[in-house]
């Protein structure tokens, strides 16, 4: 079977949109959508997954309008609402030195 890559323009429920070169990847039996944002400006590339249900429509194109597309949408890795709580101490990250009884 051929492996399915293309660059794309995805429209999401709720009124999102995200565009990049999208996949097909399987995690513990089922089956995302892989979404590779390029670099725009000074963010860096970044990958999402989008579960089916998720995803509304799908426009094939081509990489420049794709990118364009992207710089347009302005998508983040992550939405600064969590970077902030996690920084402020309100999200509970894992303690490094913590180990439990298995070294885990």
């Amino acid at each position: 079977m051929e492996k399915f890559e293309e660059w794309a323009i995805i429209d999401l429920f709720g009124h999102q949109k995200i565009a990049g070169r999208i996949s097909e990847q399987q995690i513990g039996g089922s089956s995302f959508v892989r979404v590779d944002v390029p670099a725009i400006g000074k963010q860096k590339p970044f990958t999402k997954l989008f579960g089916p249900g998720a995803i509304y429509s799908i426009t094939i194109t081509d990489e420049e309008t794709a990118t364009a597309a992207a710089d347009y949408f302005k998508p983040v890795p992550m939405d600064p609402w969590t970077v902030r709580e996690m920084l402020n101490g309100k999200l509970a990250l894992p303690d490094p030195a913590y180990e439990n009884e298995d070294g885990l």
